[in-house]
């Protein structure tokens, strides 16, 4: 696919704080276009398949388990040097530590309850969108 995509997915925290819609629009305001958009329900094991890069970290049971906990919007986005571009509108891992006005500095509280992910390259936002999409789920 064109190394212009790239996968973003909106956690479970901004569908319980109810800020999906202006992460949402902050995205769309920054020019991405939507080729593939879904919410969907990650059991433990789909998150624990999911996150399998970080299988082992102190930090992979608090993840999974928290990205299990309620739904999550996965979406393939479109944009020039998309993958970079996401990942500076989103900010840094930790909210306290990313760029004032990034989507995780404004609605983010912690590095598991950060409110987003995005792929950090172009063959990880393959392999991301790859687990929530079929092809014929991309235009």
């Amino acid at each position: 696919m064109n190394t212009r995509f790239t996968f973003c997915m909106i956690k479970p925290d901004a569908f319980k704080n109810d800020t999906v819609s202006d992460i949402l629009l902050e995205i769309l305001k920054a020019g991405f276009k939507i080729r593939g958009i879904k919410i969907t329900m990650l059991t433990k094991a789909k998150a624990e398949e999911f996150y399998d890069i970080h299988k082992g970290k102190e930090f992979f049971d608090r993840l999974t388990t928290f990205m299990s906990s309620g739904p999550v919007m996965a979406m393939v986005l479109e944009k020039p040097d998309a993958v970079e571009s996401l990942r500076k509108l989103i900010g840094k891992t930790n909210p306290a530590e990313a760029e004032e006005g990034t989507i995780r500095n404004r609605f983010g509280t912690d590095t598991t309850h950060n409110t987003v992910h995005a792929a950090d390259s172009y063959e990880h936002a393959e392999r991301e969108w790859s687990f929530f999409f079929s092809k014929r789920e991309i235009y």
